[in-house]
């Protein structure tokens, strides 16, 4: 969920079911292991753990992908046309005046992942959705002038803190907000401190100061100047999470932040909520130089930035096989903005890929299983249990470079319903060509992003 980016189905059982569902990057200092020139964190999948961030609330698919399918809009949106949507940085009597819509959230569980991270001295800690398509990190702040949704922990109260303090509309880092969250700062008429707005493609939002105090991964690891953003006014589609921790290619992200010290690196296995072949429920999100050098078998492909929206991870798909063989499609097929993006749950490929993808698949996939009607965004389903469906045929994207993600059926097939799986792919409109890597094809595998050296790389095994 990048700035500027939950029915008629009854699937009340969320946890159960969603391997693309919320996980918990849990920071224990046993857990957390310093490396050279980085560190790294044990990554966990919610349904694995006693949380308070299952939701006992029903949760709908149907919602879910009508939610990501807005998020896909969003991101095509700001990649063919990067144009600010804010109006100027005129005075406002803080954040309480900016002229934002007021709707109730839904405390609901999401199709991202979490991390815990520490702000303030003393150090509390928060429950933080990880988005590498967001920049700016922020979570929601007392007195919550105008709103705060449901989270699992108490909402930090700076006032509680000896390190907080705002920044001041003159700062550099007020001027580099516009950069960052497409959005253009404004200034409290009575304080003069910042005031940001981060706005998400699914009408999510977040409006508060721009901050800075201690954050902490653990008590032996802190960075004294972190800047993010202090939220007063927080709502949408972020679950019961305290808020975002950016991890995309901005100077104000916190992957930025961090790398400063250690290297401009990182990588992350994404578990699943069911055990694949070879994987376990554990995953890991580790920063630094280290991070990408810890395993020999990555294969890596360049970063394509896109100078409309360059804080993205861009690739370049050159072609797809289902059952080892190629699609049979011209090379300027594939030839669409594509990034990897772990706020984005479905893969989207350009229409002609995915019918072309799609048919392939289908032809033999029902020679075994017989087709099923299809559910919301999702075209292409069977009748069977995934776990029991033994002959499906792989799926491999390949890159530019050579590197390519084999998807086995844990990464391709999703049970939506009792008896119904479907393929979890789906076709970007003939309006919005775009191709987008989403998390659930990500599970299970490492995926390095090496931003000093330009490239990303993907290497299979689990999350060990």
């Amino acid at each position: 969920m990048q700035q500027n980016k939950m029915s008629l189905f009854g699937f009340l059982v969320f946890f159960a079911y969603l391997a693309i569902a919320s996980s918990l990057v849990e920071v224990e200092d046993n857990d957390l292991r310093n490396k050279q020139a980085g560190m790294q964190l044990n990554l966990y999948h919610v349904t694995g753990l006693d949380s308070s961030l299952k939701s006992t609330s029903p949760f709908s698919f149907s919602d879910m992908f009508i939610k990501d399918e807005e998020r896909v809009r969003s991101l095509h949106s700001r990649l063919v046309n990067h144009s600010d949507t804010t109006a100027s940085s005129d005075k406002v009597e803080g954040p309480k005046l900016v002229n934002t819509p007021l709707k109730s959230g839904l405390s609901i569980g999401s199709g991202n992942y979490y991390a815990k991270m520490g702000i303030g001295t003393p150090a509390k800690y928060f429950s933080m959705l990880v988005d590498t398509g967001s920049s700016l990190s922020w979570l929601q702040c007392q007195p919550c002038v105008i709103y705060c949704h449901a989270q699992v922990d108490p909402v930090f109260n700076p006032s509680t803190s000896k390190t907080y303090k705002t920044f001041p509309c003159s700062s550099s880092q007020c001027s580099s907000l516009k950069g960052s969250t497409l959005n253009a700062p404004t200034c409290s008429s009575g304080s003069g401190a910042c005031v940001y707005k981060a706005s998400y493609g699914d009408t999510s939002f977040s409006l508060g100061y721009l901050s800075q105090d201690v954050l902490t991964l653990s008590p032996s690891e802190t960075l004294s100047s972190f800047v993010f953003g202090c939220g007063q006014d927080n709502q949408g589609l972020f679950g019961k999470s305290a808020g975002i921790l950016g991890l995309a290619n901005d100077k104000l992200s916190m992957f930025a932040q961090v790398s400063s010290k250690h290297g401009y690196a990182f990588s992350y296995c994404l578990p699943t909520s069911f055990s694949a072949p070879n994987s376990s429920n554990k995953g890991f999100l580790s920063i630094g130089s280290s991070s990408i050098t810890s395993t020999s078998s990555y294969k890596f492909t360049p970063l394509v930035k896109n100078p409309m929206l360059p804080t993205l991870y861009g690739l370049d798909l050159t072609a797809i096989t289902v059952g080892g063989k190629p699609l049979g499609l011209a090379a300027s097929s594939y030839k669409v903005p594509t990034i990897i993006d772990s706020g984005t749950v479905i893969t989207r490929l350009p229409m002609p890929v995915y019918t072309a993808l799609k048919n392939s698949f289908v032809r033999i996939m029902s020679k075994k299983y017989a087709q099923a009607p299809g559910i919301s965004i999702l075209d292409t389903c069977f009748k069977g249990n995934v776990k029991e469906m033994s002959e499906v045929p792989e799926i491999q994207m390949i890159f530019g470079g050579g590197a390519d993600l084999p998807l086995k059926a844990h990464n391709t097939l999703i049970e939506l319903d009792k008896g119904v799986t479907c393929l979890a792919i789906a076709g970007s409109s003939e309006n919005n060509p775009i191709a987008i890597i989403g998390n659930y094809q990500q599970q299970t595998f490492k995926v390095a992003y090496d931003v000093a050296n330009s490239k990303i790389g993907f290497a299979a095994g689990g999350c060990q």
